[in-house]
């Protein structure tokens, strides 16, 4: 069984900006036990994911992985495995891998925009059979889908072109809304404007 995916503190401050409709409304037309086909495409073409994991002792770590198109690879909608290469030598991920085995990972289009997280429980893996599948592999990491899900890409800037996202808030811009704050299925469920 997985966790819930918003414990008491973001319960709390749900109630406190009377978020609690849209974030149930998110759970349930966004989450997922298994990554969607779509996801999947975004995984396999990523050059590059952010890894967050935590030690025995709860303190988080996070880190930036990064590889050729496909070095993450789904091995099926619910398992993803990818290399862990070369580094400082100070293991940091993946001995909290090996303690824990809670990640969270972060995968970033800047092109189309759009965010995906996925959270699971990891193993590392070192024998042939595996790192054989990824050149240059030390180790290479399995990870169970616990939960993976689409995450708002409205702050997303344009890197390419080098100009901040609308939706980011600044001295003397005007903020644009953003569309599907006035869908339907979404408008019904947003807090309520203190009036």
């Amino acid at each position: 069984m997985r966790p819930e995916l918003y414990p008491a503190g973001a319960r709390e401050l749900q109630a406190q900006f009377d978020t609690t409709r849209l974030a149930d409304r998110l759970e349930e037309r966004s989450v997922f036990d298994a990554l969607e086909a779509w996801q999947v495409k975004v995984i396999e073409r990523s050059t590059f994911f952010f890894l967050a994991t935590a030690d025995a002792d709860g303190w988080p770590d996070v880190s930036y992985k990064g590889g050729a198109p496909g070095f993450v690879e789904v091995l099926d909608p619910t398992t993803l495995a990818f290399p862990s290469y070369d580094g400082n030598g100070m293991f940091r991920s993946m001995g909290n891998i090996a303690d824990t085995g809670k990640v969270s990972l972060l995968f970033v289009d800047f092109d189309k925009p759009k965010r995906i997280r996925v959270h699971g429980t990891a193993v590392l893996h070192d024998d042939p059979a595996w790192l054989d599948r990824f050149a240059g592999a030390e180790l290479v990491v399995e990870v169970r889908i616990g939960r993976a899900f689409f995450n708002c890409p409205r702050y997303l800037h344009n890197l390419a072109g080098g100009e901040l996202s609308p939706h980011a808030p600044r001295d003397g811009h005007t903020v644009a809304e953003p569309e599907w704050k006035s869908l339907p299925e979404w408008a019904e469920v947003l807090p309520r404007q203190a009036g």
